[in-house]
């Protein structure tokens, strides 16, 4: 078991490690390949002008930041479905608030066997940690070395590294979207000032204004802003969601364990 989840972490982290450089990469080919194609420009030349309504050359045109603020957007869509799976499928099979009831139930009655294979049946993080409190709990039982006070605080003890080890798991790659929030907004805000300053440089030259300089910049400053922003929001509400259903399966941890050291402190 301890091989598997040491196994399973491993390839969560090589996973984010190749998730980064590689949306980066299919960013690049992307705005390079699809966005800057010849055909979507004037003369089929990427450095013209785009064609009238095309809007894949008007992204394009946004400048060197727009594949970044793309590679930001493709790891978005990816840690949220990478995610999604992950804390869906440590909920475990159905309800997890009727699980903690079940198991609220068997352990008041003293059917620890009972709560067992609920946990077993049920298969979430919160199943995992209750069943290494009731194992925990069963040990104890038989235990005569023990005060009272101390099997209590070895359960608890028991409910907190179970829990230390669940969480991270749940909490991996959201610091990821949390960083992307901030860092889209800022680039956006750099692809703003850059496409302004190319905008203000085709007004100040000598004569009558380069016009398709001045489109250009202004282009470059809304295309990056749109990119940073849309990014910045995504990311902030997908990081919410799991946060938030990430405190409910803790929530529901700490209700269970709660019920099943108060348990143990009557009955002994």
């Amino acid at each position: 078991m301890k091989k598997n989840e040491e196994l399973s972490s491993s390839l969560k982290t090589w996973f984010s490690a190749i998730v980064i450089p590689l949306a980066l990469v299919v960013a690049v080919c992307i705005y390079i390949f699809i966005l800057g194609n010849g055909s979507n420009f004037m003369g089929g030349n990427s450095a013209n002008a785009p064609l009238p309504g095309n809007y894949l050359a008007t992204v394009y045109k946004g400048g060197f930041i727009v594949p970044i603020l793309m590679s930001l957007l493709i790891i978005v869509l990816t840690f949220t479905i990478e995610r999604f799976f992950t804390i869906s499928k440590a909920k475990g099979k159905g309800s997890v608030t009727g699980f903690v009831k079940k198991v609220r139930k068997f352990v008041a009655n003293g059917d620890i066997e009972g709560a067992v294979a609920e946990c077993n049946k049920q298969r979430g993080s919160v199943a995992n940690v209750i069943l290494s409190v009731l194992m925990r709990y069963k040990a104890l039982e038989g235990d005569a070395t023990m005060t009272k006070d101390q099997k209590l605080l070895s359960i608890q003890k028991e409910i907190e590294e179970a829990t230390s080890l669940e969480l991270p798991g749940l909490e991996q790659n959201l610091v990821i979207l949390a960083t992307i929030t901030s860092v889209s907004t800022l680039l956006g805000l750099l692809g703003t000032v850059l496409g302004m300053i190319r905008a203000f440089a085709a007004l100040a030259q000598a004569g009558a204004p380069d016009s398709v300089a001045l489109a250009t910049g202004i282009s470059e400053a809304l295309i990056n802003t749109a990119f940073g922003i849309g990014t910045a929001a995504l990311a902030v509400v997908f990081y919410n969601v799991f946060t938030t259903q990430i405190d409910k399966l803790t929530y529901s941890i700490d209700e269970a364990g709660f019920s099943i050291v108060q348990t143990y402190a009557e009955k002994h």
